[in-house]
């Protein structure tokens, strides 16, 4: 096994290499070799990770590389448990389908980006590093890796305006949480007196290891995008360009679960308070995520969002298995682990498929606008698949596996009943309205994405006739500003296309991941078998096989409550369908195929259509109404003025003629502005804060050398009472 695992990095580092040096081969052979390079070491990595669920001993030893190995001790380096066997397989069983889209989006002449290769390897083997590490050290040195390539894949286009920006507070993050693993990390190697991860598992209760507990889950909480942290990720992931957002959302995200997952199997139970924080803070991540989600009017941003919505869904389950942790109830943790687990596998195969699906329409469209993109799915039909597939998936709709995942996160939150104490109770009540509620809003928002990309005809071209048209939507960093007049203007041609729909390779890659949206609920019973071994170092095996009630038919671990059998679904739902249609025909006869046709998706009015059917932000309003509590929303009416030859000319002054002297009709203007609660009352205080103490330090580099040596006196003196005082 040791040769597979070494076998997966090395074709991970040459094709790092081949993008770095490769210059001359790049030019003859483009970049796509170099991600099947990536997508052979991917495929290494999954089976490895096969091998490791089954039991095997799977090990490599880095410690010389690294230069940590310690005499005496037990050796430092990369090994795979069934836990990290879980991780690796399910990660780079993504990223090899992935990895293969990335080579055909790169053959685009467009997308000839030096050191992206490189970036998407970094990527991938620090997954490979963290998921395997068996110390603190290799553990840090692949999360900085990791951080590292997400800075570098977020900012690979910073030409682009706010790209770098992006890119600069992706990698700010990046390091909070760094920072914060490194601190709980050395408080448990110092009360272990060790930096195996083994060893933390001996540390005694206390101050100490509980300080440790919530460093960990915040720094891989930052990570995950839960809140308030997640102002980064939609940044970050809108920011790379093509497939490696799938890389950053699908595949390296897992990392950050993986850590809790991980952190819950060597501390054990927390705090009582800081189950409730996570249990709140993973239910409002979630609404906060989808809400923002539904309103937004960029493809890749709407599906940013959703990522924190999906993180949310995972981190509420992790919440459930914290609490049965802390009251001792261990069917609990496997309900809740097995739910967040089941949610994750099908947050990974359908945020895998969206943001490829989305590279190959975006490189066609040259725009990732909702409005830009109507009617898109039809010139690019794989792709246009591949988004509907992910979208059912990730709205909970059956037969998909994120139907089954949800299913199981609500039947495990609704055994609240079964939990000592009425504030855990009332806590996962809470948990489970918010959940309930996100996924309603989950099937508005990606209701839209279908109607308008997949279902939808297409923006009129310029030959019709004008008609009363909905304006465009302008979208900043922190401000989300949509504008509607009711103004007579000719209806928006379509923008430029920029290229085809995916080569062979890529809709390969597109099916396999709409096959695994579709099929591994098909499968769910085999799927619960895999996770109850993957999860047997947090629960024992046979208490999580306890959500099998039959072979075919599932149940949330406790027996007597609900059942659901997503197999039987996936035989009923197209017999049901057969039997609809051959009832109707028997009834209507011929009269079937005279019924009236109309266009999918046009408008809720009879006779509308074209320009003045639905757009993306006239569609998300009402949503955007419901939840203004949530997102801050704020509108605005105002009059402007519009001349004889349809010219808008702003907003008229009050000592301006009026309409009548000057032959200017008076329409309404109105515009709605989203903002970012967390961003505009926490974080944008924050910064400026922290800018005026940077102005004050500023006005110490004084450039004298007595200055920088009595500066550095003081910090000493400063350090020596410390240590004084804590000895």
């Amino acid at each position: 096994m040791s040769g597979l695992f070494a076998a997966g990095l090395i074709l991970l580092a040459l094709a790092a290499l081949a993008d770095l040096v490769g210059g001359r081969v790049a030019r003859f052979m483009g970049s796509g070799p170099l991600y099947l390079l990536g997508a052979a070491g991917s495929a290494c990595l999954a089976v490895l990770g096969g091998f490791a669920l089954t039991g095997r001993s799977v090990q490599l030893a880095v410690g010389g590389w690294l230069g940590q190995a310690v005499p005496g001790q037990q050796t430092a380096g990369l090994a795979a448990d069934r836990l990290s066997g879980l991780f690796l397989a399910l990660a780079f069983g993504a990223a090899v389908p992935v990895s293969v889209a990335f080579a055909s989006w790169a053959r685009s002449p467009r997308e000839k980006r030096r050191g992206l290769g490189a970036s998407y390897a970094l990527a991938l083997g620090s997954v490979a590093v963290i998921v395997t590490a068996r110390d603190a050290f290799t553990f840090l040195f692949g999360w900085e890796g990791l951080t590292l390539a997400f800075y570098l894949l977020a900012g690979s286009e910073r030409h682009k305006r706010g790209r770098g920006a992006a890119a600069q507070i992706t990698f700010a993050f990046g390091k909070a949480s760094g920072a914060a693993l490194l601190v709980g990390l050395l408080l448990l190697a110092t009360s272990s007196h060790s930096i195996m991860l083994a060893s933390f598992a001996h540390v005694p209760g206390g101050a100490v290891r509980t300080t440790a507990q919530v460093l960990l889950l915040a720094g891989f909480a930052i990570k995950a995008g839960l809140g308030p942290f997640q102002i980064w990720l939609p940044r970050g992931y809108s920011a790379a360009p093509g497939p490696a957002r799938a890389i950053m959302a699908g595949v390296c995200v897992n990392v950050a679960f993986y850590g809790m997952w991980r952190t819950l199997a060597l501390l054990g139970r927390a705090p009582g308070a800081v189950v409730g924080v996570v249990l709140v803070l993973g239910a409002l991540s979630a609404l906060l995520g989808i809400a923002h989600a539904a309103v937004q009017n960029r493809l890749s941003r709407v599906i940013a969002y959703s990522s924190i919505e999906n993180s949310g869904l995972i981190v509420t389950g992790f919440g459930i298995a914290l609490t049965g942790a802390a009251v001792g109830d261990r069917r609990l943790i496997a309900a809740g682990l097995l739910a967040a687990t089941l949610q994750m596998v099908a947050h990974t195969a359908a945020k895998s498929l969206l943001f490829t699906s989305v590279a190959g329409i975006e490189a066609a469209a040259g725009s990732d606008d909702l409005e830009d993109l109507r009617g898109r799915a039809r010139r690019t039909p794989w792709s246009g698949f591949g988004l509907a597939v992910g979208s059912v998936t990730l709205a909970g709709l059956p037969p998909t596996a994120g139907f089954v995942s949800e299913w199981f996160l609500l039947e495990s939150l609704m055994q609240q009943f079964r939990v000592p104490g009425l504030g855990y109770r009332l806590v996962l009540a809470l948990a489970g309205a918010a959940v309930a509620l996100t996924a309603g809003f989950a099937g508005v928002t990606f209701v839209r994405l279908v109607g308008l990309i997949v279902l939808n005809r297409g923006t009129p071209t310029p030959e019709e006739p004008a008609r009363w048209n909905i304006g465009p939507v302008i979208t900043g960093p922190m401000l989300h500003r949509a504008g509607a007049s009711a103004s007579r203007q000719p209806a928006a041609s379509p923008a430029a296309p920029g290229g085809a729909d995916y080569g062979w390779a890529g809709r390969v890659a597109v099916v396999v991941l709409a096959g695994c949206c579709l099929a591994i609920a098909a499968v769910t019973p085999l799927e619960v078998r895999v996770i109850a071994a993957g999860l047997s170092p947090d629960v024992p095996s046979a208490l999580t096989m306890g959500a099998l009630k039959s072979p075919w038919v599932l149940q949330p671990v406790f027996a007597g409550f609900s059942i659901l059998s997503p197999s039987w679904l996936w035989l009923e739902m197209p017999l049901m369908l057969i039997l609809v249609v051959l009832f109707t025909w028997a009834v209507s006869g011929r009269r079937l195929l005279r019924v009236r046709r109309v266009p999918a998706w046009r408008s809720a009015t009879i006779g509308v259509e074209g320009a003045d059917s639905y757009t993306a932000f006239g569609y998300a309003n009402p949503t955007r109404r419901v939840l203004a509590g949530v997102l801050d929303t704020r509108s605005e009416v105002r009059e402007i003025m519009l001349e004889d030859n349809d010219r808008d000319d702003g907003a008229g002054a009050p000592d301006r003629p009026g309409p009548e002297e000057t032959g200017q009709a008076a329409h309404l203007q109105y515009a709605s502005d989203v903002i970012e609660v967390v961003e505009a009352y926490l974080y944008r205080p924050a910064f400026r804060a922290f800018m005026s103490v940077v102005a004050v330090a500023k006005r110490l580099q004084s450039g004298r050398l007595d200055a920088y040596l009595l500066y550095m006196l003081i910090a000493l003196i400063a350090v020596i009472a410390v240590v004084t005082v804590l000895a």
